[in-house]
């Protein structure tokens, strides 16, 4: 397995330091675990997407330390200022047109004139970020297509030897991935919910935002990571909207009423969201066993983080 290191200031400096020589290092964001590489490396990004698995046309999100920062990558309209004044560093990615002279591989655009950028909120990142002096391209750090890892251990059961070196901040305190807001064409457009809901966003900018779909195995025009119909997925079938469980599933529940059922886990037993999402991928992992038929899961509530709840457990269901 690759070595799991506490992230002290020691630790961070070793693996700023691979960072710089094009190797690949895991760390926490407050979203889930990212797989970091040089996103101006072409071998490096190139290696992130051979660890994964990842197809080719699927862009990778690229994270910096500081608006200034960003605006060297790509072009910033009025809306993404707002926006990113408003809400970085946090759980929002914004898609722009690249700068003329945006230095990042092509790689992590997958060819496309556009760029995924984002300013996380937690300590570590913000610490490799600084003291490796790069952008880091940084998708979930698993295997593409499976659960996301909300801690390190994660990651080293689905990447193990792939990345030099997992930092270990704990346990992410969101749980699911960030919202890609795509700001193309001055047309505010959410590719994948997460943690900054729509009506935030509008609330901003003063914008409706419109709702793009998933995508299944297209080759072109992602323009931002997470739209793939199949992601997210268990090795076991999932069942949605579930009031009772059949016979050999293990059963997700959420709040306080929940049908009886030989293995269960409950996202939140007050129906908190918050929590339900913080848990979300770390419950799944632990009820995708192989003595279980299938994992049935009981509704949740289409409102604020329940919007990316549901769009995650959507994709984890969809037909591979």
């Amino acid at each position: 397995m690759s070595r799991i290191a506490p992230a002290e200031d020691s630790n961070i400096a070793l693996a700023a330091g691979a960072l710089r020589r094009g190797e690949l290092v895991s760390f926490p964001t407050e979203t889930v675990y990212g797989l970091g590489g040089d996103a101006t490396n072409d071998r490096a990004v190139a290696a992130i997407y051979a660890a994964k698995g990842r197809p080719s046309f699927n862009p990778l999100i690229v994270h910096v330390p500081t608006l200034a920062a960003a605006r060297t990558l790509g072009d910033f309209s009025d809306d993404a200022v707002k926006l990113a004044k408003a809400f970085w560093p946090g759980p929002l990615t914004l898609v722009v047109k690249r700068a003329r002279a945006c230095p990042l591989s092509l790689l992590v655009s997958a060819g496309m004139d556009s760029v995924a950028l984002r300013i996380p909120a937690h300590p570590v990142a913000q610490a490799l970020l600084t003291a490796s002096n790069l952008p880091l391209a940084g998708p979930s750090a698993n295997p593409s297509g499976r659960i996301s890892p909300t801690t390190a251990q994660h990651v080293a059961d689905g990447l193990g030897y792939k990345v030099a070196m997992i930092l270990d901040g704990g346990p992410c305190r969101i749980g699911v991935e960030s919202t890609v807001l795509s700001l193309l064409d001055g047309k505010p457009a959410l590719l994948r919910p997460g943690g900054i809901a729509p009506d935030d966003i509008t609330a901003v900018i003063g914008k409706p935002v419109a709702i793009a779909a998933p995508i299944g195995d297209v080759e072109a025009g992602l323009h931002g990571p997470g739209r793939l119909l199949s992601h997210y997925a268990p090795d076991r079938p999932v069942r949605l909207g579930a009031t009772a469980v059949l016979p050999g599933e293990a059963l997700l529940a959420f709040g306080p009423s929940v049908p009886a059922a030989k293995v269960v886990l409950n996202l939140s037993a007050s129906g908190d969201l918050h929590e339900a999402a913080a848990n979300l991928f770390a419950m799944l992992r632990a009820l995708d066993r192989p003595d279980v038929t299938g994992i049935a899961i009981m509704p949740i509530p289409q409102v604020g983080l329940g919007i990316a709840i549901n769009d995650r457990l959507t994709r984890a269901a969809a037909p591979r």
